[in-house]
């Protein structure tokens, strides 16, 4: 599952997952949308792609493609080189209308996304740290640190990257 940042304003002008649904059937075949939304389509080299608006307001897609002996069977058929490449071509551009940005700039917003978890996963390192090493820390302190490392540790495992006022705060604290 893959996820990628939406443009401000973008998801409710589309009209939300029904938006999404209209916009990918006119890239991908044999599309379905269930009760909630979810699209699932397949077209070329991708069997199978499912897609949503998450509640964080971030594209979710699902996607497996050909692989292996299969891919080799699909890109030695007739034409299959070609809608190997149109395969690609409509996922890219499906992303650039589902999410307002173009391949650098998503590109550039997922490394953002990658530095706030890499920040936040050291900071946790540090405070931990500084609580096994440091002797004048009061247990009040050492409580809120903890507090707030599970905070971080439970938004990272959620996928949900914590925010540099959240790291700054557990800094500040120790």
């Amino acid at each position: 599952m893959e996820r990628f940042a939406v443009k401000r304003g973008l998801e409710k002008k589309m009209g939300g997952n029904a938006g999404l649904a209209k916009l990918a059937a006119q890239y991908f075949d044999n599309l379905q949308v269930n009760g909630e939304g979810v699209f699932t389509g397949e077209y070329g080299i991708m069997t199978h792609i499912s897609g949503e608006f998450d509640a964080d307001g971030k594209l979710a897609l699902d996607v497996q493609q050909l692989k292996g002996s299969d891919l080799s069977s699909f890109l030695g058929a007739e034409g299959g080189r070609e809608k190997a490449m149109e395969s690609r071509r409509r996922y890219s551009s499906f992303l650039d209308e589902a999410t307002g940005y173009t391949p650098k700039q998503r590109g550039d917003k997922a490394k953002e996304e990658a530095k706030k978890f890499s920040k936040a996963k050291s900071a946790i390192k540090m405070a931990l740290k500084t609580i096994e090493m440091s002797s004048s820390l009061s247990d009040e302190t050492i409580a809120k640190a903890h507090e707030m490392i599970a905070e971080l540790e439970s938004m990272i495992e959620s996928g949900t990257a914590p925010s540099e006022g959240k790291v700054k705060k557990l800094n500040d604290l120790l």
